[in-house]
């Protein structure tokens, strides 16, 4: 399944903002808190609806994808990783490289706990991506 002209709305948690803080796992002293990291999650029916695979899926499909943000703040290279309960699905977008990367981007359009992000697929494996505080008034 092509994903251009497909999209999907996510609400924005506490953990996709403060992922190096949050996670539980940073609590168990295998890795220092990072303030500044953050993902978007992708939710388990939309990877499976749209194919979104991590790298581990034996069919050679890309989980890169090149991102912009609709307020031309964002731009770069973003990861699909993690994985659903089948585990070639991914559960997140992250900046390859670069766990901040999403998080710099929430923190520049003022992303809180409850806001939205809506994904946007275009062409050629990109992505466009924005910030709403309301679930129904996303520009794209």
């Amino acid at each position: 399944m092509s994903l251009a002209n497909n999209s999907y709305i996510v609400e924005i948690k506490e953990a996709h903002i403060m992922w190096g803080e949050y996670h539980p796992s940073r609590h168990s002293h295998s890795r220092r808190e990072i303030y500044g990291e953050g993902y978007i999650q992708i939710p388990s029916d939309v990877a499976y609806k749209f194919n979104i695979f991590n790298s581990n899926n034996p069919f050679g499909i890309s989980a890169r994808y090149y991102c912009t943000s609709y307020d031309s703040y964002y731009d770069g290279w973003l990861l699909a990783q993690g994985n659903q309960s089948n585990p070639i699905y991914a559960k997140q977008f992250a900046e390859e490289g670069n766990l901040k990367g999403i998080g710099d981007w929430y923190d520049y359009v003022g992303a809180t706990a409850g806001d939205y992000v809506k994904v946007v697929f275009t062409p050629q494996n990109h992505i466009i991506i924005e910030h709403s505080i309301d679930r129904f008034s996303f520009h794209i």
